[in-house]
């Protein structure tokens, strides 16, 4: 294992195919084999769990998971290392391996990763789904988001992903990086930077750093929203426009719904004054303004 995680390996491995690492998937793998230990370790894996692997790789994250959990499905869009893979973990019964896209679009999971998944959880009463993954740069967001949108909750979600993506995920209000992905998460999930990474660790390089961050869902939070779709949409369209107040923002997102003397009502009513952001208010106080707008415009979709 670890001679098949420096760059050397690599490297000829992929030369023997014929194939370089595209960029145009986020292909970049963690050639430190501590920090692949400490991104399984923060799983905290066991007979328990499903695990969903997002870009299977060369296939040496999932060889480590495969002895601490009940399963591992593990999704490759790359024909080439979906190969490469399939020959390291050739002699695990617990690996799905799938060659597909993860997500059907930006909004929602390929059905066939989700039914995968299903079978694997229905196999014994207990199982519990994870999701442990070095992802690519550009899924990274939908996959996090939409996983809590699916009809398979996640226990707990580990993931090396940008740093700034990262920061945005675990920012509190008044800070530069809170934002509805912020909100999103928080509303379900406690979040914690696990590590932070600098390009070296990866190859090829990214031009960022990265970061290990561990999401683990607090059913209690997720039950307190009423209608998880509506609270979703609405925090993503009162983001739309930092630099305008809040009020700017519900009237525009709104305006075939509220009249401005509706939405001025329902400011007053929860102690929001004329020149209150968006980016001030908290998880809880954004859930209970959502409840009050719901109350008002049942039927507004984004």
């Amino acid at each position: 294992m670890s001679a098949r995680q420096t760059k050397t390996y690599l490297a000829e491995r992929l030369r023997e195919i014929g194939v370089e690492p595209a960029s145009r998937h986020g292909q970049n793998f963690l050639i430190d084999l501590n920090l692949v230990e400490l991104i399984v370790n923060s799983a905290e894996l066991d007979e328990r769990d499903v695990v969903l692997e997002v870009g299977t790789g060369t296939g040496s994250l999932t060889a480590m998971m495969v002895p601490k959990a009940a399963a591992v499905v593990t999704v490759e869009i790359d024909g080439h290392l979906f190969e490469l893979a399939s020959e390291q973990l050739l002699d695990f019964d617990n690996v799905t391996m799938l060659h597909t896209d993860a997500l059907k679009n930006k909004n929602r999971f390929n059905p066939e990763v989700m039914e995968t998944i299903g079978e694997r959880l229905a196999e014994a009463p207990d199982r519990r789904l994870k999701l442990v993954a070095n992802l690519p740069y550009n899924v990274a967001t939908p996959i996090l988001s939409n996983l809590l949108t699916c009809e398979h909750t996640p226990y707990s979600m580990v993931a090396t992903i940008q740093k700034e993506l990262a920061e945005r995920i675990v920012a509190q209000p008044w800070s530069k990086d809170y934002s509805a992905l912020s909100v999103w998460i928080q509303s379900q999930c406690t979040a914690e930077i696990v590590r932070t990474m600098p390009p070296s660790v990866f190859w090829p390089r990214p031009k960022v750093d990265s970061a290990i961050i561990r999401l683990v869902v607090d059913r209690a939070r997720r039950e307190a929203i009423p209608d998880r779709t509506y609270f979703h949409q609405f925090v993503k369209s009162i983001f739309l426009h930092r630099r305008k107040f809040l009020r700017a923002n519900v009237v525009a997102a709104m305006k075939r719904h509220l009249t401005k003397q509706q939405v001025d009502e329902l400011m007053d009513a929860m102690g929001f004054g004329p020149d209150t952001r968006t980016e001030q208010i908290d998880v809880p106080t954004l859930l209970a303004f959502t409840e009050r707008v719901r109350a008002m415009a049942p039927d507004w979709k984004l």
